[in-house]
């Protein structure tokens, strides 16, 4: 599993219906496509309490290929036509579970992301991480949760879907779901992916 994620930061100002009618009108699109486990069109908003106007879709590949089909192909080059290059990072899965609420549709995800100190052993914390991962999955009211990493700035994330609009203290930046496509979400793995 590879995680993706860009965002697209807006001006304060920006009429945040043209992603909604964006999604409504495109979101469809993936809701096929191979090796995609899945995306996340992920919003938020100022006037909901965000720092900033954001458009944020987040990936989970259960493919590479896939995630190189798509980067390549013209699904991004929409995104590059309309809002320019955004940056694209992207993390090694670790961990993917579903929680007690799968069956619901999404209304709400969390991001987190926690630096990995130079102290820290990479196996002990990365274990230490995929325990609380399984805990933190088991939530009430969590659809599915992602944990990954970036081994070149040695950050985790964590990634929750979240079936109400209220979300635990701590779970991290807060985002409507506004659409899921996921066709390879049973292909994402159970679990550490390791």
């Amino acid at each position: 599993m590879h995680a993706m994620q860009y965002d697209i930061t807006l001006p304060a100002d920006y009429d945040m219906e043209i992603i909604r009618e964006r999604v409504a009108t495109r979101g469809h699109l993936l809701d096929g496509f191979p090796g995609l486990g899945l995306k996340a069109y992920l919003m938020r908003e100022r006037k909901d309490g965000s720092p900033v106007n954001q458009y944020a879709p987040f990936y989970l590949w259960a493919a590479p290929e896939g995630m190189n089909s798509f980067l390549w192909g013209p699904g991004f080059q929409g995104i590059v036509n309309d809002f320019g290059r955004p940056v694209v990072r992207h993390w090694t899965g670790l961990a993917y579970r579903e929680g007690p609420a799968t069956a619901s549709a999404p209304r709400t995800a969390t991001r987190r992301a926690t630096p990995l100190g130079e102290a820290a052993a990479p196996g002990e914390a990365v274990a230490e991480a995929v325990e609380r991962h399984a805990r933190e999955a088991a939530e009430e009211g969590v659809v599915a949760g992602a944990l990954a990493i970036d081994p070149r700035h040695w950050e985790l994330l964590s990634f929750t879907m979240w079936a109400g609009t209220e979300t635990p203290a701590g779970a991290g930046e807060r985002f409507q779901v506004l659409h899921l496509s996921a066709p390879g979400r049973r292909d994402l793995g159970a679990g550490r992916l390791w």
